[in-house]
């Protein structure tokens, strides 16, 4: 049966690189002809395919859980796998995305990432990515929409602990804006890492809104309080063992 469903997840895997270069391509003139919202429409097409696709194939059902954010706020969510990132931006209105700055150079991905206004920050300079991120936000600020962010700074799997970066907190003092924390438990279905992709439902839930205001620490540790006990129980919900 386990060498069933890697044949599956293979099969899985190659057509959702052939579509997203099928739909990145096929669908270009919509974004260059809508601007901004041409591309959000393509690339929330391209988000939904997958999932629709994951579960045809591999069984891997998705599921929404909480009230999606709308309008000009922050959204910080675990990170376990490319998954949740398709899963978020398939719901949200108008999204764009922290994203690492090698990325931009990335075939259709960089390209629509541009034009949505996905942000690219390079993480390996620390206090100067956290202050050019701030000021790239500034210059987009009038683009409005949902900006989303992992405070961990990268997709960490299941059960591992990894702290709190001070960029979503850097963010959320300059913005002056709502936060919506995110759980999620899709590293138990979709790795970080791997082939396999396992039949279950994934989840992605938005948490109680963090209201403007707070000093950067309380906004922090309060952060880190939603968002791990919240993904601890959705992952023991799916079957995970937390150790």
């Amino acid at each position: 049966m386990i060498v069933v469903q890697y044949l599956r997840s293979i099969v899985f895997i190659v057509q959702m690189y052939i579509m997203l270069a099928v739909i990145a391509v096929g669908l270009f003139p919509v974004a260059l002809i809508g601007g901004r919202d041409g591309a959000i429409w393509v690339c929330r097409a391209y988000c939904k395919w997958v999932c629709h696709s994951a579960r045809w194939i591999v069984g891997l059902c998705t599921e929404i859980r909480g009230e999606v954010p709308s309008g000009n706020v922050l959204v910080a969510s675990k990170h376990q796998s490319f998954l949740d990132i398709l899963m978020i931006y398939a719901v949200v209105p108008r999204g764009k995305f922290i994203m690492k700055k090698e990325l931009v150079w990335t075939p259709f991905v960089g390209w629509y990432a541009y034009l949505i206004g996905c942000i690219p920050v390079d993480r390996g300079k620390r206090g100067a990515a956290v202050r050019s991120m701030l000021a790239k936000v500034r210059e987009s600020r009038m683009m409005g929409g949902q900006l989303i962010i992992f405070p961990q700074g990268t997709r960490v799997a299941p059960g591992v602990k990894r702290e709190y970066k001070i960029g979503a907190g850097a963010l959320y003092k300059e913005l002056q804006q709502p936060c919506v924390p995110a759980a999620t438990n899709v590293g138990v279905f979709w790795p970080r890492h791997g082939v396999l992709r396992k039949p279950g439902v994934a989840v992605i839930e938005f948490l109680p809104v963090i209201p403007p205001g707070l000093k950067v620490s309380e906004f922090m540790e309060r952060l880190e309080q939603e968002i791990e006990p919240a993904s601890d129980a959705l992952m023991a919900e799916a079957g995970f063992v937390l150790r």
